[in-house]
């Protein structure tokens, strides 16, 4: 009996999901991320001084805190959200803040080379009095001689 309604066989359901526009947007999206990853290295530019010494032996699961002096004698803190500059009162208040949280949280400096002396005293000084027990320095390898 074939009515009015009833206009051939009918087609089975299909169970398969087609993945290929699924994998060409995945692979477009991890070469963006690999051109755009290198690019995305963020501090202050700061010259550091040309030292020969052995590298620092820091625990893999506690990243460090890095205070940078510019040229300019302004204090940044390295955060996630990027590096502002701050007062010597602000920096010692967010690094206080900080210690609290994770109080084995090793504190670098990044002093830039042209910057005076006195600057980089003051803010040991700071981070010394905001409770940090040990301040580390970081320096640029010198250049291998030829």
């Amino acid at each position: 009996m074939h009515g009015p309604f009833n206009r051939g066989p009918r087609r089975k359901p299909m169970g398969e999901i087609n993945v290929v526009p699924f994998i060409d947007v995945m692979l477009v999206l991890l070469v963006i991320f690999m051109i755009t990853a290198p690019m995305m290295t963020q501090g202050v530019q700061v010259e550091l001084p040309k030292v020969a010494s052995k590298p620092i032996k820091t625990d893999e699961n506690s990243e460090p805190l890095v205070v940078s002096v510019d040229r300019d004698g302004q204090y940044f803190l390295s955060l996630g959200d990027g590096e502002t500059p701050l007062t010597l009162d602000e920096l010692s208040t967010k690094v206080v803040a900080i210690l609290k949280r994770k109080p084995q949280t090793p504190v670098m400096v990044k002093g830039d080379q042209n910057v005076a002396y006195g600057q980089v005293v003051t803010l040991m000084g700071a981070l010394q009095s905001a409770g940090v027990p040990n301040v580390g320095l970081i320096s640029d390898p010198p250049p291998a001689e030829q």
